[in-house]
């Protein structure tokens, strides 16, 4: 059994506390910028959507295509530059996807049709899918074994300015006199601040002491001739059963989150329209933010500030299971739909565990269990999958509705939500354990040593016949 295996590392560098609190703080930044980019993108599309329908007359189909454009784009995207990241560098490619993101923001908001704003959002997407891997790894490397979760849940929970901001400035403009036209291209080309702010700031962000060991790593395996091949390629990706069983595990449990999330929370301006079918969209609009603010706020805060005391793989497990008794219970409840005070607290009970639980954490886990050579490729991987998921579940939430009303799609949702806590006892739990130790990271640490080794001393080996 190795020293990591056993969870002994005496003469290990100190990987958690090689990032100095200035460059933890600059990761949290630029991570929590460009998250709060994606989030704020990912959904103003609700109500971007909503005023469209009516100015540009758009039917059922389109509709769907524009909601789901992105997250299709997304699911390439992480996989693609999470895989990028990996090779090159977590910040060497951060700034190529804000800038990326920029241009897309501002190409949607000039769009005179609706095929050069699906292809605008395609290009977006593609950034915000990359984005996933490289915000989240970044910030995971940065972090101590104490404290992890909470750090990168904590760039994660720029997602609820996202949810909350796109609204608030929807509100102001069309109480302000904006007409539709101008409030919806407002809408999308704001989206360009936060991610020009990303390639502005990326430069004082290093690249990780993880990272940098991988690096070495890869180094002294090329000197090798090829004999010490990286211990954790692409390829033991597809043939080792423990990679498979933490991708099916933070993909699986990804995926499940999505296709609920997405389809619910992006259809929110529709569902709210289904329960109150008389309001403006201005009311429309209000209601939506305060299903945000009081019910998934609180939930973001609760799991930046409890989650490393819970356990990542735990509070997962409760808010998969939480959120499949909400939407079982409106499903199940006769008349539950047509109450709308009733409704909402269901709702928004289960947004508080959405936030509260599988949200935050298929975002945190991935980042953990993965060893440093592939850590992005596998959160990217899982982000990817989860985006896929997501394009789904905003795909078909329309159709199920049709076919078997909002209570039947709900009821389907339930069972969705079992199926993510149930997949989500394959994952270990890596609250209060060094990513080292949590995915086996020898190679890592060896290169770390040497990194750590004075320059005249011998390298072990080294003399060997």
């Amino acid at each position: 059994m190795s020293q990591n295996q056993a969870g002994v590392l005496p003469d290990a560098p100190p990987l958690d506390e090689a990032a100095t609190g200035r460059t933890r703080r600059r990761a949290v930044l630029v991570s929590g910028l460009g998250f709060f980019a994606d989030a704020y993108d990912l959904f103003v599309i609700g109500i971007v959507s909503t005023l469209l329908k009516t100015e540009w007359h758009l039917g059922s189909g389109q509709l769907a295509l524009l909601n789901a454009v992105m997250l299709g784009a997304a699911f390439l995207g992480a996989i693609v530059m999470g895989r990028i990241a990996d090779r090159v560098g977590r910040a060497r490619v951060f700034w190529v996807i804000a800038a990326a993101m920029a241009v897309a923001s501002v190409g949607s908001a000039l769009a005179p049709s609706l095929s050069v704003l699906v292809g605008f959002r395609f290009l977006l997407g593609f950034g915000v899918g990359g984005n996933y891997p490289v915000s989240a790894v970044l910030m995971t490397e940065n972090s101590r074994r104490s404290d992890r979760g909470r750090m990168v849940s904590l760039v994660f929970s720029t997602q609820a300015l996202g949810l909350i901001v796109g609204p608030l400035i929807a509100l102001a403009l069309l109480g302000g006199g904006a007409g539709s036209d101008l409030t919806w291209r407002l809408l999308l080309g704001l989206g360009a601040v936060p991610a020009v702010a990303v390639v502005l700031l990326r430069r004082a962000l290093p690249e990780s002491a993880r990272f940098q060991a991988h690096a070495k790593a890869r180094a002294l395996a090329a000197a090798d001739g090829g004999a010490r091949a990286e211990r954790a390629g692409v390829r033991a990706l597809l043939t080792s059963r423990r990679f498979l069983l933490m991708l099916a595990g933070t993909a699986g449990c990804w995926f499940l989150l999505d296709y609920a999330y997405y389809g619910n929370t992006i259809s929110t301006p529709q569902i709210v329209g289904l329960i109150t079918p008389h309001a403006s969209n201005t009311a429309t609009i209000a209601i939506e933010l305060a299903i945000f603010v009081v019910a998934a706020l609180p939930g973001y805060i609760l799991a930046i500030t409890k989650m490393d005391r819970i356990g990542h793989r735990r509070l997962q497990l409760i808010g998969f299971v939480m959120m499949g008794v909400c939407f079982a219970v409106i499903g199940l409840y006769p008349g539950m739909t047509a109450a709308v005070i009733p409704f909402l607290i269901a709702y928004g009970i289960s947004y508080f565990f959405t936030e509260f639980g599988p949200n935050v954490t298929t975002f945190v886990l991935p980042g953990e269990v993965f060893p440093a050579s592939v850590r992005a490729t596998g959160h990217g991987i899982a982000a990817g999958t989860g985006k896929l998921g997501a394009f789904i579940g905003v795909f078909l939430f329309p159709v199920l509705q049709n076919a078997f009303g909002l209570r039947g799609t709900l009821l389907l949702t339930a069972g969705v939500a079992v199926l993510g806590a149930l997949l989500t006892l394959v994952l270990p739990e890596p609250a209060g354990r060094s990513l080292e130790e949590v995915s086996g990271d020898d190679e890592v640490l060896a290169a770390a040593r040497l990194m750590a080794r004075p320059a005249d001393a011998p390298v072990p080996g080294a003399n060997a016949a």
